[in-house]
């Protein structure tokens, strides 16, 4: 569930160093709290921007059950360990799950091949096998529909058969969202009772007889209320609803539960009480390698001790128009479960967990994030701030915040230069250029892909007559560069993220400009407020007229217009 047609919106560049959403209240006053210790740590990263619920599981009992912040913030409803989150892509898990699941009960094996099992698949992918398509490693590349297109099972079996191969399956690695969606289909087929049903009475039911959360949109809902989702530039987003069928979504993403429903699944899967032990085993299992510790399993990322010195998996999910997160570890050495949820941009789950994660496995006390310094009078600063070369600044105040948004070229790369926050995406200034050139591709219709994008965007803003290029950032794991589009409808500011393949991971269209959110560092200067410190290194200063934005390899100097 990374994938973001023409036309959606979904949570903007630097998300984790984003302050637009509700206000920032601290626990949820009455809600079960953790313990005193690790309370007071989460706190503090509420007062930080956080917002959402932490379920910590051990041995299946509950260590930490906390909520922080607002569910609803218009309604002034807080979060509460109930609430009901999305969790967007950890949906994939799931549907592992339900693989291994039919594997046991004798329905497949993970050698057959997809075309076997679906004899009505046509295309290459039909070769692969269902093993494969568990570790990303079909050769699937790009994307058969929109999240909330209305799709049928055989309007997306015959989508994804049109799609072509990356390379010939089990040769190498694409992440591929229609290869889960494959899957579903798998489990639609041979499970007797469809993807849905076969989830809700089977897959997610917990020891007890419990089911564990349901869907998003549609049926077996997860029941419970629900958190608003706030986008990046705080409007609400997508709260459930969407009519069906869901096959852009199916087996990707599409679930929701709680952050406790999630903590309990987890434990359940990998002692033994979801699928066998021997497929518990399997999926717990590195399988194909990702590189610095991090290898694939059937749904999860392994980590190895090289990281945080202990073993661990891993599933996240979330963006789209949702505008939750979601993040869940499992530690096999403690029998541990780890679970986060969050609803707005400011800071997310997987944020948090990456800034907290290493001192919980080790068992030290929880960092907490650095304390901004006062800033005046904020309001003198605001304005338009123009580059030499083009680019311009946007700087406005709220709540003791500034926001720059940059446009133009020359002003991304000094807000968010080349390795900057970037290094797991190889931000390099190289590796920045290649993934224009692979976007420029995309654009001008050179791929399979590109010529369906093409045409979905003359689709929605009429004849595409030109594009320029407006500047590339690294952020994450995503590498995202801008465009200027000009159409008959006028000009059009969007960003693609695509793999080494060519093929669209994420996208915005429209899109609003890049932008970091500031807090004061002293002495009229400001730092990003990043709690988590994974984001850019910039730092900017005011004096006069005269805007210095410093990161990277140098500074620039920005005058005040008007």
């Amino acid at each position: 569930m990374r994938r973001f047609l023409a036309g959606t919106t979904l949570i903007a560049l630097l998300t984790a160093a984003c302050a637009a959403g509700p206000a920032r209240p601290a626990r949820t006053s009455g809600a079960p709290a953790c313990d005193p210790a690790l309370d007071t740590a989460f706190t503090a990263w509420a007062a930080a921007g956080f917002s959402g619920s932490i379920a910590i599981l051990k041995d299946g009992a509950f260590e930490c059950r906390a909520a922080y912040g607002m569910a609803d913030a218009a309604a002034r409803r807080p979060n509460t360990p109930e609430t009901v989150f999305s969790i967007g892509s950890v949906t994939k898990a799931v549907t592992a799950a339900a693989i291994l699941r039919l594997a046991d009960e004798g329905k497949l094996s993970l050698d057959d091949r997809v075309g076997r099992i679906l004899p009505r698949l046509r295309g290459p992918v039909a070769e692969a096998t269902v093993g494969q398509l568990l570790l990303h490693t079909s050769g699937l590349n790009g994307t058969h529909g929109d999240d909330y297109e209305r799709l049928s099972p055989d309007a997306a079996m015959a989508a994804i058969g049109t799609l072509k191969l990356a390379f010939p399956p089990g040769t190498g690695y694409v992440y591929s969202n229609s290869g889960y969606t494959l899957l579903a289909l798998v489990v639609e087929r041979l499970s007797d009772r469809g993807y849905r049903n076969y989830l809700g009475s089977a897959v997610l039911r917990l020891p007890g007889g419990r089911v564990a959360g349901g869907f998003w949109d549609g049926r077996p809902a997860a029941p419970g209320p629900r958190a608003v989702g706030y986008l990046d530039d705080g409007r609400p987003g997508h709260q459930g609803g969407s009519p069906g069928p869901y096959w852009g979504l199916e087996g990707n993403g599409g679930l929701a539960m709680t952050t406790s429903d999630l903590a309990s699944w987890t434990h359940a899967l990998f002692t033994g009480q979801v699928v066998s032990p021997a497929s518990a085993a399997l999926a717990a299992r590195p399988g194909w390698p990702l590189g610095d510790g991090k290898s694939e399993t059937p749904g999860w990322v392994a980590y190895d001790r090289s990281l945080y010195g202990e073993r661990f998996l891993s599933a996240a999910g979330g963006g789209g128009d949702v505008g939750h997160n979601a993040v869940v570890a499992w530690i096999p050495a403690q029998r541990r479960a780890v679970a986060i949820a969050s609803n707005t941009a400011a800071l997310t789950a997987e944020a948090l967990l990456k800034a907290v994660g290493p001192a919980l496995l080790a068992g030290r006390p929880l960092p907490t994030p650095p304390a901004a310094a006062r800033g005046g009078d904020l309001g003198a600063i605001v304005g338009t701030y123009r580059l030499d070369g083009g680019g311009r600044f946007q700087v406005a105040a709220e709540g003791g915040r500034l926001t720059v948004s940059a446009t133009g070229a020359d002003a991304v790369r000094a807000l968010a230069p080349p390795g900057a926050g970037g290094t797991e995406s190889g931000g390099t200034g190289a590796a920045l250029r290649a993934h224009e050139q692979r976007v420029l591709a995309l654009l001008n219709g050179r791929t399979q892909e590109g010529r369906r994008e093409r045409a979905s965007l003359e689709g929605a803003f009429g004849a595409v007559s030109g594009l320029t290029l407006a500047g590339t950032i690294a952020k994450g794991a995503d590498t995202r560069t801008y465009v200027m589009l000009t159409t008959a409808k006028g000009p059009v500011l969007a960003w693609y993220a695509v793999n080494d393949q060519g093929g669209v991971q994420a996208a915005e269209v429209p899109a609003k400009p890049p932008a970091l959110t500031f807090v004061p560092s002293g002495a009229g200067r400001f730092r990003p407020d990043d709690p988590t410190g994974t984001g850019p290194r910039v730092e900017i200063a005011f004096e006069g007229r005269h805007m210095t934005v410093t990161g990277g390899p140098g500074a620039v100097t920005a005058e005040r217009s008007g």
